[in-house]
C-alpha cells in the first residue's frame, strides 16, 4: 500500500499559495506605483499613497520594494519586457538571429517598438526628470541609458555581420543611430507632444532606420 505524506504536501501547497499570493501583491504594487508615478511625479508619491491605492500596507511595499527606487527600478523592468507572454528582448533576439532580409528586420523591430515604448519612454522620462533631484534616479538613468546603448551595438553589430549595412556605414555611426531612435525623448516629440499614435510611431521608427541604414 502507497501512503501519501499529507504534512509534506500541505507544506508544499502552503508554499506555492504563498507565493501565488506574493506575486499578486507585487503585481498590485508595481500597478498602482506606476498609476501613482505618472500622475503625480516622483518627488510627490509616497509609499503611504501607493500603499493605499494597492490596498496594501506599507510595510508590505516596503519589504517587496524597499523604497521608491526599488519601486522605479521594477516598474521599468517590467515595462521593458513588454505585454507578450516572451520578454520583448527575447522576441527581438529571435528576429534579429532569423532574419533574412535587413529591411524586414528593422520594420519588425519598429512594430516592436509599438509595442514596448508605450510602456517604457513615459517611466524613462520620470526618471529622467526626477534625476535632477534625487541622486539614486540619476544612477538609473545612466545605467539604463548605457544598457540602451549596448543594446543597440549589439543590433548593430548584427546588422554588420550579416551585410544588411549600406556600404560604408561603420558600426559605430549604426549604433548612434539605432541609439537615436530608441530614445525615449523621441516618443516625447512625437507622441506625447504631437499626438502619434504608437502604431504610427513605430512604422515611422522602422522606416528611419531602414532608410538611414540599411542596404
Amino acid at each position: 500500500m502507497k501512503y501519501v505524506d499529507t504534512e509534506k504536501s500541505t507544506r508544499i501547497y502552503d508554499s506555492r499559495n504563498r507565493q501565488v499570493h506574493a506575486r499578486k501583491n507585487r503585481d498590485a504594487i508595481l500597478d498602482a506605483a506606476r498609476e501613482r508615478f505618472l500622475a503625480d511625479g516622483y518627488v510627490s508619491t509616497t509609499i503611504a499613497s501607493i500603499a493605499a491605492a494597492a490596498g496594501l500596507a506599507v510595510d508590505t511595499v516596503y519589504k517587496a520594494f524597499g523604497g521608491k527606487p526599488g519601486l522605479v527600478r521594477a516598474i521599468y523592468d517590467r515595462s521593458l519586457a513588454g505585454e507578450g507572454s516572451v520578454a520583448a528582448a527575447e522576441r527581438s533576439d529571435d528576429l534579429r538571429d532569423s532574419a533574412h532580409d535587413g529591411r524586414a528586420l528593422v520594420r519588425a523591430w519598429g512594430v516592436l517598438t509599438s509595442e514596448v515604448a508605450p510602456l517604457v519612454a513615459p517611466i524613462h522620462l520620470l526618471v529622467r526628470d526626477a534625476a535632477i533631484v534625487d541622486p539614486e534616479m540619476a544612477t538609473l538613468l545612466r545605467q539604463n541609458d548605457a544598457l540602451r546603448r549596448q543594446r543597440m551595438h549589439d543590433n548593430a553589430r548584427a546588422l554588420a555581420d550579416r551585410d544588411f549595412l549600406r556600404k560604408g556605414i561603420s558600426l559605430e555611426h549604426a549604433t548612434d543611430v539605432l541609439w537615436a531612435f530608441s530614445s525615449p525623448e523621441l516618443y516625447e516629440l512625437l507622441v506625447v507632444r504631437c499626438g502619434w499614435d504608437p502604431v504610427r510611431f513605430g512604422q515611422f521608427i522602422g522606416d528611419s532606420i531602414s532608410s538611414a541604414l540599411v542596404d
